[in-house]
């Protein structure tokens, strides 16, 4: 075969495979184009715009002013920080309980995927579902409370509190989060390579050492990639509120994305809403960002 021949060879190849790798890009592309992008373009549209709510009227464009405008209510000042203090707290528990499980589980203990099975299954419960069975669990006559009462604590308010609400909803994510980041996090722990481990053996490092010299070194980047994404799902936790407690009590669950469902669909105000929604944007995008320069830093330290 001459090298022409073979060069037209090679060129339909790769013509072959790159239809074939478009055709299989195809729906997830459609799905992220429509189910992303384009309301996120939308959401940008309207925040530059303002009709008055639950008017018929047109929107006039006012470009920043709806940004002003939150900027000067307390009410959205409130839902970025329930959002944070929620985020600050549900995010350490949530990685390091699904770490310690994960590190555990790799151990050759009996009945290991047992467990492992146990522990991931309330993340394959819909999310609705979980959020009615803890609002039953945690109401102020519900099992929970009947449990406490067996050995002497007074009953708890759980939900209905304004300083047990955040607790109650830390419950509620960390029981169907901590399952699924621990899947993450075991399958990088059986990619760091058994070599490394029986070193340390040979060496006569103990478990600690061990875990904080190998282990942890070398589960960076799932334990960044955890990080970051647990982040952003927490950042929009909305049906445990919408559910339960409509961001009360005293607006102590207020979070953004529940916000900006209230001000859209119970105020009737999409357009204010929406620049709300941009700035929830914003934030994960940074979050992105930082993701990805951690990850290049680390692989520029590997």
């Amino acid at each position: 075969m001459t090298t022409a021949a073979r060069g037209t060879n090679r060129s339909a190849t790769t013509r072959r495979n790159l239809i074939a790798a478009g055709a299989f890009l195809a729906p997830t592309a459609t799905l992220i184009l429509v189910l992303r992008l384009l309301p996120a373009g939308a959401a940008v549209a309207d925040s530059t715009r303002y009709a008055l709510p639950g008017s018929f009227a047109p929107p006039k464009f006012v470009g920043l002013e709806g940004f002003a405008k939150l900027f000067s209510n307390e009410s959205f000042w409130q839902s970025i920080r329930q959002t944070l203090i929620f985020n600050v707290l549900v995010n350490p528990i949530q990685i390091l309980i699904a770490l310690a499980l994960a590190v555990l589980l790799t151990r050759n203990l009996p009945a290991s995927g047992l467990w492992r099975t146990l522990i991931f299954l309330p993340s394959a419960v819909p999310l609705a579902g979980s959020t009615i069975v803890w609002g039953i669990a945690l109401r102020p006559d519900g099992p929970v409370n009947g449990v406490l009462a067996l050995v002497g604590v007074p009953a708890q308010p759980w939900f209905t509190s304004p300083d047990q609400v955040i607790t109650s909803l830390i419950i509620l994510a960390s029981w169907i989060g901590i399952g699924y980041w621990m899947m993450f996090l075991i399958a990088g722990l059986n990619d760091i390579p058994s070599v490394y481990f029986e070193a340390a053996r040979i060496d006569g490092a103990g478990a600690i050492r061990t875990f904080f010299s190998i282990t942890l070194p070398m589960l960076r980047r799932p334990l960044l990639f955890v990080l970051v994404a647990d982040t952003v799902a927490n950042f929009v936790l909305f049906a445990p509120v919408q559910i339960l407690t409509r961001g009360g009590p005293e607006k102590a669950s207020n979070f953004m994305m529940y916000d900006i469902f209230h001000r859209s669909y119970e105020l009737s105000d999409p357009y204010t809403a929406s620049a709300q929604l941009v700035i929830l944007l914003i934030i994960m995008i940074a979050i992105v960002v930082v993701q990805f320069r951690l990850l290049g830093a680390i692989d520029g330290e590997n």
